[in-house]
């Protein structure tokens, strides 16, 4: 994975390096849901202007299209990393959740030190940046999740995803109708205030140790995720049912010994939880609501994958301390 940036000639003014410069949202928007990780998407995103750059600049006017041409790039480099990474995540150290992303109150790049990336470097939040959305594309092989994500989330017809994955329409289209029966009712979410009150409640809960309330709050069926990547403390394997989470998470602070707080945060565009230890961020936690209570948590603790929220936590302790305004349920 490349270090820093790839930087694009200057060219402020040239409407051709405006122009494929001005792909970039498009192609983070693109990598991220493919990739499920911030970091990587910006890696295949620089390794696609890096493969624009090398080209002279005959060979560059003589594409007809720019964008397309760099979708398809990055698509194809895309699915080369998903092969990758499904290897690499088999040798994960416990489960593998998907990178979480912070709401726009607070947003900077998933690389450490980053100053805030401008508004056209965000991702998009929509039903398909969903946790649980992209819980379930972590199951689809390489060619269905991109098959699927770039006709049914971007709209682009089998005849052009095709020539990405090497297969003819008639395969691709049914490459997308596989990946729709994995997904199931993946997309389909709560109303957004029923979201807020119930992780609310279950804030509340959690903070007074109150184990009957959690309880009542997860559904019969609950399971908790955590993915600590062996750089941190987690479970290895999923925790399923409502008493088996609760305590498990009112344990956290005795099995630390240090002090558990909270912060309510979107996370990947839907009402979430952070946790703090000691005023550090520790877990980033993510919610999949149906018909009122609880299904599925994930806790994301790998401090690979918290880069961005410990920018959201500077800033927002900042601006506290400056008197502009003060963080819900932090110390």
């Amino acid at each position: 994975m490349m270090n820093s940036p790839y930087q694009a000639p200057a060219g402020r003014g040239d409407p051709a390096v405006e122009l494929v410069a001005g792909e970039r949202q498009h192609l983070i928007n693109l990598s991220y849901r493919l990739l499920g990780s911030l970091a990587e998407a910006e890696d295949a995103v620089q390794e696609t202007y890096i493969r624009w750059y090398a080209m002279s600049p005959d060979q560059r006017a003589g594409i007809e299209a720019p964008g397309a041409w760099l979708t398809k790039v990055a698509s194809r480099i895309c699915l080369d990393m998903l092969g990758s990474a499904r290897a690499r995540r088999e040798r994960y150290v416990g489960d593998w959740v998907p990178e979480p992303l912070p709401d726009r109150r607070g947003w900077m790049s998933g690389r450490p030190g980053d100053t805030a990336l401008d508004p056209a470097d965000r991702v998009s939040l929509d039903e398909s940046i969903s946790m649980a959305f992209l819980v379930v594309l972590e199951s689809m092989t390489p060619p269905e999740r991109v098959a699927f994500i770039l006709h049914d989330v971007f709209g682009y017809p089998f005849a052009e995803i095709a020539r990405i994955v090497g297969r003819n329409p008639g395969a691709c289209r049914q490459l997308a109708s596989s990946a729709r029966r994995r997904l199931g009712n993946a997309t389909e979410q709560s109303p957004a205030g029923d979201q807020a009150r119930l992780v609310t409640e279950f804030r509340r809960a959690w903070e007074v140790h109150d184990i009957a309330a959690l309880i009542d709050l997860l559904d019969p069926n609950a399971t908790l995720t955590t993915d600590g990547g062996g750089r941190v403390q987690s479970a290895l394997r999923p925790i399923e049912g409502p008493d088996k989470i609760a305590r498990f998470l009112i344990g956290i602070q005795d099995r630390t010994g240090r002090r558990l707080t909270f912060t309510e945060r979107d996370v990947n565009g839907q009402p979430g939880l952070l946790t703090y230890l000691d005023g550090d961020i520790d877990t980033v936690f993510a919610f999949d609501l149906r018909d009122g209570r609880i299904t599925h948590l994930w806790g994301v603790r790998n401090p690979d994958k918290l880069h961005a929220w410990r920018g959201v936590h500077r800033r927002a302790t900042r601006s506290s301390r400056n008197g502009q305004g003060s963080v819900p349920n932090q110390p």
